[in-house]
């Protein structure tokens, strides 16, 4: 097994998601001895992609310049690393009942047609196909699948549309409330996790 931890909370070592995250990886790699893991920090910087982006890597050029190789190749190490895993771990803290930027801008950097997924005359089909992801899901004020969680729903859409349907949420949420009960929803999540 080999596992891609993505973190991408603001809060630091004050983040439940990257709690929640740590946690549902100490439950696959303890069964799972032999796992690999490879770890990002999102919050440590993802470029947003941009027009000089589309045209480097979704265009393309014979003779490409220094900034543009480099944008190619960040993008080309993102998706690799993907494409290496077989269960991805993604924190999901909820900011204005949303993702974090750089958690788009990452889902941005990895949707790549013809790579990621492809169009078909049946429509869309996600090429990253058999792997699994783990979603720690946090957020003080906004309900997991509430009319107004519009972190979850997207992302679940997006690694669908990439090809990962096979996607557990593991959720804390109304933490502002009352943590421990959230938390203990939580808990309870994290007790189902099949490993």
């Amino acid at each position: 097994m080999h596992i891609l931890h993505l973190d991408s909370a603001i809060t630091a070592d004050a983040s439940v998601s990257r709690q929640l995250t740590a946690d549902i990886l100490s439950r696959l790699t303890a069964a799972n001895p032999d796992a690999t893991v490879t770890y990002r920090d999102l919050n440590e910087g993802v470029p947003a992609i941009d027009t000089a982006w589309f045209q480097a890597v979704r265009v393309g050029t014979d003779t490409p310049t220094p900034a543009q190789t480099a944008m190619v190749q960040t993008s080309d190490a993102l998706l690799a690393e993907v494409q290496a895993a077989d269960t991805l771990v993604i924190g999901l803290p909820v900011y204005n009942f949303s993702l974090p930027a750089q958690l788009k801008t990452w889902l941005d950097q990895i949707a790549r047609a013809g790579v990621s997924f492809r169009y078909t005359a049946e429509g869309p089909e996600g090429l990253l196909t058999g792997k699994r992801a783990f979603v720690a899901y946090t957020a003080a004020g906004t309900p997991f699948g509430s009319d107004y969680d519009y972190a979850s729903g997207y992302l679940r859409h997006m690694l669908g549309f990439l090809g990962i349907t096979d996607v557990t949420f593991v959720a804390a949420d109304g933490l502002a409330m009352d943590r421990d009960a959230g938390m203990a929803r939580a808990q309870e999540a994290l007790d189902k996790i099949a490993a």
